[in-house]
């Protein structure tokens, strides 16, 4: 996988300041903990609740959630165990969790990593009636998980800086919880040295009127933070700062 090993290094590069051999060894580790995690994820993907809540070592910050009555927007990365997250928030918080995600490239492997049940559904960003599905999920007072790390080559992107650079980021989390008057929380799942999770609830975003861009900001920094903190649990492989270069 040259070319995105080549992106990982180059991120690696950014984010930590690492060279030679710290770089090489950091590169490696990204790929390490992919795998553990992507084991992880289809090995508990058919078992119950009590069993995913035995992979957790700690929430903190969890309280954010079980805190709030209303609608609320989950957003996350692909920082570690993310898929593996939705699960573990919707049991948790216990109301529905409505998963977007981008249609698999992989389709084989769909059935083992994204299975509605346990509070679950996953929901394709490209399906036609997506935004007025999520909407009246987050008025029932439901969960909307998204990733704010991937923009889509749209005028709904911004352009942020991102560890020194400007890299394009989405807007639309930010749209719609502005919409809908909803706040947004940063959640993460991440693989501690023990081989378990820890998710890790942020401060709630919430969205001002014309605002979207200043929440993606905040958001940004959020992010930017935690790569900083568990740099080869990012899994990005691809060019952040020029994602849509052939």
């Amino acid at each position: 996988m040259p070319r995105e090993r080549a992106a990982v290094r180059k991120t690696l590069g950014l984010s930590t300041g690492a060279t030679g051999r710290d770089l090489d060894q950091l590169t490696t580790g990204v790929f390490t903990d992919f795998a553990m995690c992507f084991s992880d994820l289809v090995s508990s993907n058919r078992q119950s609740e009590a069993r995913l809540r035995a992979l957790v070592s700690t929430a903190p910050g969890a309280e954010y959630f079980t805190g709030m009555t209303g609608g609320v927007i989950s957003l996350t990365a692909h920082v570690g165990n993310w898929e593996l997250a939705g699960r573990l928030l919707a049991g948790h918080a216990h109301r529905p969790t409505h998963v977007v995600v981008a249609e698999e490239e992989v389709r084989d492997i769909e059935r083992w990593v994204r299975r509605d049940g346990l509070g679950v559904r996953f929901v394709t960003r490209n399906h036609p009636t997506i935004s007025v599905e999520l909407i009246a999920a987050l008025r029932r007072g439901e969960i909307v998980a998204v990733q704010g790390d991937r923009a889509l080559g749209t005028r709904g992107d911004a352009s942020i800086p991102f560890f020194g650079h400007p890299a394009p980021f989405p807007l639309g989390p930010f749209v719609l919880a502005r919409a809908v008057g909803v706040p947004l929380v940063p959640a993460f799942c991440l693989l501690e040295p023990d081989h378990r999770y820890a998710v890790t609830v942020g401060k709630p975003l919430t969205v001002a009127r014309d605002g979207e861009e200043d929440a993606a900001r905040a958001w940004v920094a959020v992010l930017e933070a935690v790569v900083r903190e568990h740099p080869t649990q990012w899994f990005n492989f691809f060019d952040i700062w020029n994602p849509f270069v052939a």
